[in-house]
């Protein structure tokens, strides 16, 4: 079997705190203010992302990534820090 390397790129990611920031995830990834629900339990709530493989929940401490193409979806935080390191301005 051959080996890869997955090529180095640089992406744009805001974590999701589970709170409504419609400047911080909202607003920036182009979704719908009813993309946002509350959970009325813990006061925190989960984004509904349409991404290329159909509609995928942000739960809080989730990063939202833009991809390469300008597409959006949601990224676990332990996949994240594995895979992504922060970059200089």
């Amino acid at each position: 079997m051959d080996q890869f390397r997955k090529k180095p790129v640089v992406i744009e990611a805001a974590q999701f705190t589970g709170y409504f920031d419609p400047a911080l995830v909202v607003a920036w990834a182009g979704l719908p203010e009813t993309a946002f629900v509350l959970d009325q339990e813990s006061g925190l709530g989960h984004l509904t992302i349409p991404t290329l493989e159909g509609h995928l929940n942000a739960s809080p401490g989730d990063w939202i990534i833009r991809g390469i193409k300008g597409e959006f979806y949601p990224c676990k935080p332990d996949i994240f820090d594995a895979t992504y390191e922060r970059v200089s301005p």
